[in-house]
């Protein structure tokens, strides 16, 4: 299939809800942009709403070499959505960042001779007690700076006159490049708020290369806490490339299309000594699908099968570990009794199915 294909068969789909993984290179943002033409207005106008590389890319910093970084910021290129800067607060923006808990104040700096033309750059700072003394402006990490903008957007979202007139759709690609992994769980948290508000209004699109962002929120939406409310609205797709021609599968229709990735992703975070709470709702992901696998319902029985002494209590724990509702205000470290739970589990699997894991 072309990447026009995949966009008209993904304009077709019926489903309210649609989360695809895609491997790396297999044009991803591309697909982004068919799809933007291939939803078009007769008149050119556009339809939904999207969030690209290229929504990334109106971020430029300016850092000020010829004074010595005295007035460091990032500029922010004219576009489009200029006219709708005026419409923001850094409080509105403030609001989107507050769950990645950000370490910086910053400013918005508008045109001077013309607000209407929107906000030409951003100032970042140290936050000062003193209201009296100058703020020194810093750059922000590239993490930092990929949160800041992916807040930008979603607060620009709620703005009158653009989201709400391009109401077909919401198209959001990877927004969590250059973020660690606690931050890429926040994310995720952020997309499932905004496709639990959304949803019934919009179709909302989300492609990601990051397995365990695919995996979070595939969960969440049909097998979490809420599955009653968006699974039947939700489709999983992985976009692959095989043979020189890609293919748009769905995950419902061989349910270890991607267990392997989460196993190696599980294992990798092993072999770094970097196990996090939010492993546990990967490691939950595989047992549920070696269970619906073995024709179980219960991925308990899983853990009894690999030699799990005590498989109800471990099942609780995975349970408890990868149900967490508000996982920015918890710690995300794993405590050594869990941790050797989870390596109890891992050893188990790949033990008794012969998983073979290759390091990417």
């Amino acid at each position: 299939m072309t990447l026009d294909e995949i966009a008209a068969a993904l304009k077709n789909d019926d489903a309210r809800i649609i989360i695809a993984y895609a491997f790396n290179a297999t044009g991803k943002t591309q697909l982004c942009v068919s799809y933007k033409n291939a939803t078009k207005n007769d008149d050119g106008s556009h339809t939904g709403v999207y969030y690209n590389a290229y929504s990334e890319d109106l971020f430029v910093w300016n850092n000020d070499e010829e004074n010595a970084g005295e007035s460091i910021r990032l500029n922010v290129l004219p576009s489009s959505l200029s006219r709708f800067h005026t419409l923001l607060t850094e409080d509105n923006i403030r609001d989107k960042l507050k769950p990645y808990k950000p370490k910086y104040g910053f400013a918005l700096n508008f045109n001077e001779s013309d607000p209407e033309k929107g906000i030409e750059s951003i100032s970042f700072f140290v936050p000062n007690q003193n209201p009296d003394e100058d703020q020194k402006s810093i750059k922000i990490s590239r993490g930092e700076e990929r949160i800041f903008v992916w807040c930008f957007f979603l607060a620009l979202f709620e703005v009158e006159g653009w989201a709400d007139r391009q109401s077909s759709h919401f198209f959001i690609d990877d927004p969590v490049s250059s973020l660690d992994d606690h931050n890429i769980f926040v994310t995720a948290a952020t997309l499932f708020d905004l496709i639990e508000s959304q949803y019934d209004k919009r179709k909302i699109i989300v492609t990601t290369h990051h397995m365990g962002l695919f995996s979070v929120l595939s969960d969440w939406l049909t097998k979490g806490e809420k599955k009653d409310k968006f699974k039947k609205a939700t489709k999983l797709y992985i976009l692959s490339s095989k043979s020189g021609s890609l293919e748009l599968e769905s995950c419902r229709q061989d349910v270890f299309l991607y267990h392997l990735r989460i196993l190696q992703q599980l294992a990798i975070a092993r072999q770094a000594k970097d196990v996090r709470a939010y492993h546990f709702v990967l490691l939950r992901q595989v047992l549920e699908n070696v269970a619906s696998f073995l024709g179980v319902g219960q991925f308990s029985y899983v853990l009894s099968q690999i030699g799990i002494d005590d498989p109800s209590r471990s099942a609780d724990i995975v349970n408890a570990l990868s149900h967490k509702k508000i996982y920015y205000y918890e710690s995300d470290m794993v405590v050594p009794d869990n941790l050797e739970i989870f390596n109890e589990v891992m050893d188990g699997l790949l033990g008794k199915f012969n998983f073979v894991l290759h390091a990417e």
